[in-house]
């Protein structure tokens, strides 16, 4: 019975190697190929006057390769229709904390996404897109892969914000001016959190907690529970941005 459940427990955990190894291939396809036609995009959270738009392509999505791999479960569970091609779909989800999964589907064939779908914690919907017609063959494009994070921009921040806690999975990538403030991007590799040090508050808002800190105010925007937004900043006891400084560079140069 044990010899059979590890042969079990390994043959489960290669499929979902291969799994991850797909999405990963298929996203590092979308840098150079995509498929045009017609798509429908409709963006509920940060929410939005007009939620749904049409585009010719799908939006590019920021993914970092290792980070995925280290923080997603990544499953296929079965092949669907999309545009009226034969796609493979791919379950991503969080191994840990409270961040959004996501659900991708791959064309068979040209081994692009089709569509794409991240809902919250809950299950509530955030973002979709989705290709509703497509041309014939994929069209030449060029997305660069992500900047590097900085080395020691993590031990930046812990000085910066001693008591922060980064909810699990998230790191963070770059810095950036923010009016008189600055801005740090943190990633779990798919999903994107904004933390905001700035000398005003940002208006109340779902996905959004902030608390003053002394003579700023400290911010944490992004797609994830309201307490555990709150709970990263609840231990903050101090807010010295200075340390970041060094690693702020305009948005023009930090994509």
């Amino acid at each position: 019975m044990t010899r059979s459940l590890t042969l079990l427990l390994l043959t489960l955990g290669t499929a979902h190697a291969g799994d991850l190894e797909d999405v990963q291939a298929a996203l590092k396809q979308a840098r150079t190929q995509v498929a045009r036609g017609q798509a429908e995009v409709t963006v509920l959270f940060p929410p939005r006057a007009t939620p749904t738009r049409a585009a010719a392509q799908l939006p590019a999505l920021t993914v970092r390769p290792a980070l995925l791999a280290k923080n997603f479960s990544v499953t296929r569970t079965g092949t669907e229709q999309v545009a009226g091609r034969d796609a493979a779909r791919f379950t991503l989800t969080p191994k840990v904390g409270d961040a959004a999964r996501w659900t991708l589907w791959v064309d068979l064939r040209w081994n692009v996404p089709l569509a794409f779908e991240e809902r919250g914690a809950d299950g509530t919907l955030a973002r979709r897109a989705a290709l509703t017609r497509v041309q014939s063959g994929t069209a030449r494009v060029t997305r660069p892969a992500p900047p590097a994070a900085p080395a020691g921009l993590r031990a930046a921040l812990t000085r910066a914000l001693p008591g922060l806690r980064l909810p699990p999975g998230f790191t963070p990538v770059g810095v950036q001016p923010r009016g008189q403030g600055l801005e740090v991007a943190l990633t779990d590799g798919l999903n994107g959190l904004t933390l905001v040090v700035a000398p005003q508050d940002v208006k109340a808002a779902p996905g959004v907690a902030s608390r003053r800190v002394g003579k700023v105010f400290v911010w944490l925007v992004g797609n994830l529970p309201q307490p555990t937004l709150q709970a990263a900043l609840a231990g903050v006891r101090s807010a010295t941005p200075d340390p970041l400084g060094t690693f702020s560079a305009s948005p023009d140069s930090n994509p």
